[in-house]
This record gives structure tokens, sequence and C-alpha cells, in this order.
């Protein structure tokens, strides 16, 4: 009967604890969470809520509670070094060291990583740490993107003809970038169509997720401003309309050699999940970035469906055996949609911009999965806290089934909220074919 901590409150980790309570072995789950979420408490024997920041609290609550390992859900914690206390205090983690998080935390490390080793996948980039430089690598690049170097929770990366239009709007933001954080990465600007891959790792053995695809912007067919993502699919046949079997393979090599690097680099094993982000261009997939943990809302789409034994899976990571394990996954498609508030992603002197504070009632979604994510359970009720609310899952043979299931549960949740109806409908989809073939062309 493992003792089994878990560190985070939203949705993947709502996600991450349903798959360590599916297991046969009988674990205890024990929650430490910034916000109570209702549904990672009631999976739990016992749950704290407390600051991520605080690790002495962390450490003796994993102590006092005899867990065998620990699972760290957030890129926050990780950044903070809760990996670290733990293993200080014996606890052993399913996520990377604080320096080895740097994969995601800082664009330039995994970047010039993959340069200094000669991994496929870069584009054209550079890294600035002031403004000098930057207009004449500006002026060497068609088009470009800017990524600051560090954690903006999803929303920092801005893409020509997207976010800004000219190079003079670049070097704006890229000046913006340097006055809150220490560098500014430049990349040319690819085009394709993007995929995530979650990979499973020990250090030596990388195991492949099926990939799923996510959907940052706000409103229906890609509109607005982009957030921490609205909503992902995953298919039947652990591909994407759009793939060729030959995709997923690049992705999956990259991440080996990536977490074989990691070690020369460092002489430590990275233990946890290597998510890749990448697009699959004219040229072949490149690499897009890393995270250190798994997406949200893609965990949702992937954990629900793994058939191995989550514990054991943890386990083999935290004991370098996952060699030794076979990881497999049903082959069902999923969708998965986001309840926000009405407001979420717009100004703050927006009309509806109370919603994202306001009381929800949920009702029942049917077969679909529903997993909470920035909600605080109060003695008079659930709240939304500012952030995206629910995800909400359809799980089915073929993606349009999978599609409508998560549509009908979106009616079971009353409140000031709005979602986008648009992800996983054929029609969407059959863009991004169609986007994937334009480009295949040339």
């Amino acid at each position: 009967m493992p003792g089994v901590l878990l560190v985070g409150n939203g949705a993947r980790e709502h996600a991450i604890a349903e798959a360590i309570m599916r297991s046969g072995q009988d674990p205890k789950l024990f929650a430490y969470m910034k916000t109570n979420n209702p549904g990672i408490a009631a999976l739990s024997s016992k749950s704290l809520v407390g600051p991520y920041e605080d690790l002495p609290t962390l450490m003796a609550f994993a102590k006092a509670n005899g867990c065998e390992f620990a699972v760290v859900g957030p890129e926050d914690p990780l950044n903070l070094g809760a990996v670290d206390a733990l293993l200080a205090a014996g606890i052993p983690a399913v996520g990377p060291k604080k320096s080895l998080s740097r994969l995601e935390t800082s664009k330039s490390f995994t970047r010039d990583l993959v340069r200094k080793y000669n991994i496929p996948g870069n584009p054209r980039y550079e890294t600035f740490t002031r403004p000098d430089g930057i207009e004449a690598f500006l002026r060497e690049l068609p088009a470009v993107v800017v990524k600051p170097d560090g954690l903006t929770g999803g929303k920092g990366v801005k893409v020509q003809g997207d976010h800004f239009q000219t190079k003079e709007e670049a070097f704006d933001y890229c000046r913006e970038v340097l006055r809150e954080h220490p560098a500014v990465v430049i990349e040319e600007k690819l085009e394709g169509e993007e995929f995530s891959l979650q990979c499973i790792t020990d250090g030596r053995t990388v195991v492949a997720t099926p990939p799923v695809q996510d959907h940052k912007r706000r409103f229906v067919d890609d509109r607005g401003p982009n957030t921490g993502g609205m909503g992902s699919y995953s298919d039947a046949d652990h591909s994407l309309p759009f793939m060729r079997p030959e995709d997923v393979q690049a992705g999956l090599a990259i991440t080996q050699k990536v977490a074989e690097a990691i070690y020369r680099e460092t002489g430590e094993y990275y233990k946890g999940i290597m998510y890749g982000g990448f697009m699959i261009t004219r040229d072949g997939v490149r690499l897009v970035e890393y995270n250190a943990r798994f997406g949200d809302p893609e965990a949702m789409n992937i954990l629900p469906l793994l058939r191995t034994d989550f514990v054991e899976v943890c386990r083999a990571v935290v004991h370098g055996t996952l060699d030794r394990l076979a990881v497999e996954f049903e082959k069902k498609a999923t969708v998965c949609k986001y309840i926000v508030p009405k407001a979420y992603g717009l100004p703050k002197d927006h009309p509806d911009a109370k919603s994202t504070s306001a009381k929800i009632e949920v009702g029942d979604v049917g077969s679909a999965r529903l997993y909470y994510a920035s909600v605080d359970k109060k003695a008079d009720g659930l709240y939304m806290t500012a952030s995206r609310a629910i995800g909400v899952v359809g799980i089915a043979d073929s993606l349009d089934e999978a599609e409508k299931i998560a549509e009908s549960a979106i009616t079971a949740v009353k409140g000031p909220v709005d979602h986008r109806p648009d992800i996983g409908t054929r029609a969407l989809i059959q863009r991004r074919i169609d986007h994937m073939q334009r480009v295949r062309r040339g």
C-alpha cells in the first residue's frame, strides 16, 4: 500500500491523481496543493494547502505520511527546487531536479544543448541579454518568433504575423522582454503543424505517449490571444490526422538524444516527463520547445488511456528500470475542452471581468471525464480563480464521438463560463490536414 505524494492542484494533477488511484496496489494519495482542488482532495487520504515556495512544509508533509515517492505536476515547484528538497528528505520524485528543469525554464539552455550535441530539430536562433545586435539578427530572418528566457505560463511567446507584424514591433517586444527576463531568444518562424509528444523517461529509456494537438488561442477558429491551452485532442491510432508515422519517430528520436545530452552535460539522469512541442515542416520535424512536466491539457488526453499501472511506471522512473516495463495505452480517441471564465484572456477592464472569481455549479457530465483546474472549494460552493476552470474530456472509438461527448458535457456547468466548441470537430481538423498538405507541397 504505497504512499504517493502529489504536488499541484490543476486539472493536470487531477488526471495524475486519478491515474495513481487506478493502481491495483491500493495506493494512498497525499496531495500538497496551492488551492483546494475538490477532485484531488476527494481522491486523497490527506491533503494540505500551502504555497509551493514553502519547501520545509512540503518535505515535512511527505515524511510524516511515509510517502514512497512523489509526482510533481506543475513547472513552478520544479523551478523552485521541490524535487531537490524531496530528495534531500529521502523521497525520490517523478520530476527533474531544478538544474535539469532548465529544459523548460530556460529556452536558451535547451537550444544551446541541442546545438552543442548536434541534435537535429533546431531552427535558426540567437540569444540576447541586451538589445545590442538584435536588430541586425532580426533582419537576417524572413519572419521571427520571440521567446522570453524563463517561465511565462505558456503566454510569453509572440509570433510575427500573429502577435506583431513588423521587425520594428519585434524589436520593441524584445526590449520589453529584457526588462523582465535575463535574456530573450529570437528564432526563425517555422511553417507547419504543431504536435505535443509527452515522453516518460528515467534518463536512459524514453517512452513516448500518444501524440496530442493543443489549441492555445482563446476563441473559435484560432482567433484571439494565446492562453495556457483551450483544449486538445488525440486519435485512436496514436497518431494525428495530419501526421505520418515517421513524424512521431522523429520527435521521439530527438527526445532520446536530448535525454542523452542532458546526462553528458550534467552527469545526472533526467527522471520525469520530457514533453516536446514539435512542428512538422516541409523539411521535417523541428523542435519548438520542451516542457519538464506533463502538458495541461494534454495530460488529460493520454493518462485516462494508460493501461499500465501508473504506480509501477513511477517506480520504474525513479529507480531507473523503465526498460523493463511495457507501457501501453488504449486505442481510443480523446477530445478535451476547457471551461473558462468568460473574461479569461481578456483585458481586466472587460465587462465580464468579475466572472474570473465567480461561483459555478457542476451537474451530470454523463460519460465524459471531468478534471478540476483553477477552482477553489469553499464552504458555500465551488469558485473559479481567474484561470481555466474545468477540463472536460470525451473518450470514444472515433474523434467525432469523443467530441460529441465532450461538447455535451459542457452544458452541465452553470455560471459565467465559456469554451471553444470547435476543438475536436471535423471542420477544424480538416483545416489542419489541408494546411499540412500545402506545407508538404511547399
